[in-house]
Formats: structure tokens, sequence, C-alpha cells
């Protein structure tokens, strides 16, 4: 039963769920990332899969660009962890699963997922009743934005050592953030320890999307609006690596859309590519 305190995952976070598992059972492999394990903890009906957000054919750029990210992102978070680094920080975390799907990589790391309060209560309880459970290299960070919590003192709380460099992300939040929000993120970040990264998305303005991709970038904005979650900020790359470095990190890289679809996509028969219009900043302190 949901509760005030229990409260069913974003829509945004849903779909990025199904989506991930959509990718797995109609596309054709080689598969780009594998991740059913969202699809269980939503458990939808049977019909899910003819909603009109999960048609197969109008949303396979979607559903190309959301797994692309989660491989980009996983790929830099075992390299990391490769080299040492023993924490990973997901702001924003909804349904992602990486805790789930890879024990090897966990296993010298601590995953740190911050997300408000009720829908991480309804996700800490569907762990538990489908027997993933909530183990100790897992913390589930509950942070009330809209109450003035600060992510970085309830990571504190949870046993995060700021002393010691991590890998922190956030996938599929500027969007809905003014420039002074995402510019205060930043600041935080880059006064974490040296050598801790950050992957950051971003979307890029209208006119820098590829010309076949606008249609689905029209459509994106106003199914955004009508679900009173806006996309309200853009970033042209030039401008998120300003802010990156003017926030005071050593270093700082954009990778595109595009590298991604040649990283993961070239050459398939069957033409799957992600769409254009979100990009990633790399940052290391």
């Amino acid at each position: 039963m949901t509760t005030e305190q229990d409260q069913a995952p974003e829509s945004s976070a849903e779909r990025v769920a199904l989506w991930r598992a959509m990718h797995v059972q109609v596309d054709p492999p080689p598969h780009v990332f594998e991740d059913e394990v969202g699809l269980r903890l939503l458990a939808p009906a049977e019909s899910w899969r003819d909603r009109p957000d999960m048609d197969p054919r109008s949303t396979r750029g979607f559903r190309a660009a959301i797994v692309s990210r989660a491989r980009f992102v996983e790929e830099l978070v075992a390299e990391r962890a490769g080299q040492g680094v023993g924490q990973y920080v997901i702001l924003g975390a909804g349904l992602d699963t990486f805790a789930q799907r890879e024990p090897a990589t966990t296993a010298g790391l601590r995953v740190f997922e911050v997300d408000q309060p009720g829908p991480q209560a309804w996700k800490r309880r569907r762990l538990e009743e489908l027997g993933y459970g909530v183990p100790d290299r897992l913390r589930l960070v509950p942070v009330d934005f809209e109450a003035g919590d600060s992510w970085v003192e309830r990571l504190a709380g949870a046993g995060f050592d700021a002393t010691r460099p991590a890998v922190v992300v956030s996938t599929g939040v500027t969007m809905y953030l003014t420039r002074e929000a995402t510019e205060a993120t930043l600041r935080e970040i880059a006064a974490l320890a040296p050598g801790t990264t950050l992957a950051m998305t971003f979307q890029l303005p209208t006119e820098l999307v590829d010309a076949v991709d606008l249609p689905v970038r029209e459509a994106t904005l106003r199914n955004a609006a009508t679900s009173r979650t806006p996309f309200i900020s853009f970033y042209a790359p030039e401008e998120m690596l300003a802010m990156a470095r003017v926030a005071g990190f050593g270093s700082a890289h954009h990778v595109s859309g595009t590298d991604l679809a040649g990283r993961y996509f070239a050459g398939r028969p069957d033409g799957l590519r992600p769409s254009s219009g979100e990009d990633f900043l790399v940052a290391t302190v």
C-alpha cells in the first residue's frame, strides 16, 4: 500500500526504466545496455507496451538515447573503480538499478542514491519485496530539496567520505533546474575531494539539435509542459564547459550524443540510433 511517505516514482523515472527494458525486449541484439530490473520493480500491467509513450516505433530514438547514456555512465564508473575510486553518487537516482545488476563492480564500491524521500521509500520497499534488499554497500539517501535539504550534508550522514574521491552522476535533471541551481550543484561537487569525477547530462538549445530530430524535440517539450515538468534550461556545450571551470573543476570536456551514437550504434543493421539533443559534461576536480 502506498502512503504519503511511500510514493510511486515520477513519470520520467518510470519511462526511463521501461525504455531500458523495452530495448532488451524489442530491439535485436547486440543490446547496448541490458536492464529489466526496473521493469520488475514497477510491475506494470501487462498492457504497458501499448501505452502511447511506449510505442516501439515512435520511441526508438528515445530509448536508444537512454541506453547509450546509461552505458556511458556505467563504463565510466567501472573505469574509475578500477583506478581505486570507492564511492559512486547518483543524484536524482530514480529507478537506477546499478547496485542490483553489477555486484562485481559494486563489491568494492559504495553506492549512494540521492532522491526525493517519497519515491525512494517506495523503491526501498520494492527492493525488499523482490528479495534484492538494501545491502550495506548501497546507501539510499533521501533529500527533500523542496524543504531546503542539503544533499551534501545528507550524504555525509549516510557515510560518504568527503576526503576521498568519488564519481558523481546526474542524468536527465538539468533541464528541469534553473541555471542558478545547476551552477550551485557544480560548485558543491567541485568542492569535493581531488580526483572526483562528474558526469552530467544537459539539453542542447533547439538550434543545435539535428534537423531530423526536431519533430521529436518539439513533441518532447510539449509533453513535458503538459506533464507540468517543463524543460526550462538549455545549454550550448561551450556554456556548460565554462560553468564547470568557473565552479572550480580542474578539467572538463564535452561528450556529444553523436559521439555516443558512433561508439555504441555504428553498423547496426536495424538502424537504431539515439535522438540528438542531450550531451554530457565530464569534469574532474
